[in-house]
């Protein structure tokens, strides 16, 4: 009988060891690692570091490797004022577990305060990694210090170029964020040279973004500084050989959708090497047909391109176009087809000039677009070699621009 109830009681023990107050887990079982480290840390509570420092002792001799309670004997030091030695304990306790938020919270603040951005914040990646819901804590956290110190910016772009899961989250904060714009062109431009610069889903993203809000000044310098995407002429894929899967929005072809309108890339019927962007439209729609934003620099452009019309009813006419971002300006309009199909398939050239304002036109866009006819009116054509080449100032020009 006597053995049951002592086996009984051994089963139950240590749960009840793990519940009870740590004065009475004590009691139950006094050489358990565990309960000797729940003491400690109630004792550290209770700010007595000196009690907290002896349980937490007998804790790591009973269990060396026991990093909670090596991380209960860092805090006891740090609360009798030993910092240097708590920072050791404590770099210990969280090389030991990544998992122990309270560690490496104090270690965050510890290294902030001596300027240990690099540290500090390596700290902090270890918990944003875990902890979802200290996001905005540590967000805000890195936020302010990149504002304050470029050392700190240059800290957080070495966590981002390691490409964290939290990297997304993060350019989502700084995108609602007062001192965002600013970190996310420093950022963009500090990746650049890393082994994991802006993708071009986040690079779509933050132009974008950045159009909607009419940034655009800082969509244009962002895009001058990173070179992405390339300026070759003003214009992308203007001969619409690259897959659309390439580009970086809102630069590069968007091809429209809507009722009475079919726009696709496909095999030039002619020249099936070639590829060419062919729409059907029916003559009555407004959609777009196809648009690119541009960052074109001021002074003198010629634009061409070349068409060929499969079939036409000979009403609804088609035209581009190109506005500045800013106030809607028009820049340029041409007739971007013949009203009549094109003999034997040839593609017809045509080319404008247009200026670019030296102010209040750093972004512009440029515009496939119907003018509708009254009724239906089918019309089938091709486009290619769609193309933007800036001409040289005369003196004149450029001495008129420095006054």
């Amino acid at each position: 009988m006597a053995v049951s109830i002592w086996l009984a009681w051994e089963i139950l023990k240590a749960p009840v060891a793990e519940r009870a107050p740590p004065a009475l887990a004590v009691r139950i079982a006094a050489g358990s690692p565990e309960v000797l480290r729940r003491a400690a840390e109630s004792e550290l509570t209770a700010k007595r570091p000196e009690n907290a420092s002896a349980l937490a002792d007998e804790s790591l001799r009973r269990a060396p490797f026991n990093a909670r309670a090596l991380r209960v004997r860092g805090l006891a030091a740090a609360g009798a004022g030993g910092n240097e030695q708590a920072d050791q304990l404590l770099t210990l306790a969280g090389n030991w577990s990544l998992r122990d938020d309270p560690t490496h919270a104090w270690l965050v603040e510890y290294r902030l305060r001596r300027g240990d951005y690099a540290s500090s914040f390596a700290h902090a990646d270890t918990l944003v990694r875990r902890r979802t819901d200290l996001r905005p804590q540590v967000f805000s956290l890195f936020a302010t210090a990149s504002a304050a110190d470029p050392r700190a910016l240059q800290a957080v772009a070495g966590l981002l170029a390691a490409a964290p899961p939290w990297r997304l989250a993060y350019w989502g904060y700084l995108q609602d964020a007062p001192e965002g714009d600013a970190l996310l062109f420093s950022l963009a431009v500090a990746l650049e040279s890393s082994a994991t610069p802006f993708t071009p889903f986040e690079l779509s993203r933050l132009y974008r973004t950045w159009l909607q809000e009419r940034r655009l000044t800082a969509v244009a310098a962002l895009r001058e500084q990173i070179g992405r995407p390339s300026r070759i002429d003003g214009l992308l894929n203007g001969d619409f050989s690259s897959p659309s899967s390439e580009h970086i929005s809102p630069f590069g072809w968007r091809l429209g959708v809507g009722a009475g309108l079919t726009v696709e890339v496909v095999d030039d019927d002619y020249d099936p090497d070639d590829l060419a962007l062919r729409m059907e439209y029916d003559g009555y729609g407004s959609t777009t047909i196809a648009e690119q934003y541009l960052t074109l620099k001021p002074g003198e452009h010629a634009f061409s391109a070349e068409h060929r019309v499969e079939s036409s009813a000979g009403l609804a006419s088609l035209w581009w176009r190109m506005i500045c971002v800013e106030d809607r300006k028009q820049l340029m309009e041409a007739r971007a087809t013949g009203e009549a199909p094109t003999a034997d398939g040839s593609w017809v050239a045509a080319r404008i000039e247009f200026t670019v304002p030296d102010e209040g036109c750093v972004v512009q866009r440029l515009s496939l677009m119907p003018r509708p006819a009254d009724r239906r009116a089918p019309i089938i054509a091709w486009f290619d070699e769609v193309q933007l080449d800036r001409l040289p100032r005369t003196q004149d020009q450029a001495a008129l621009s420095r006054r």
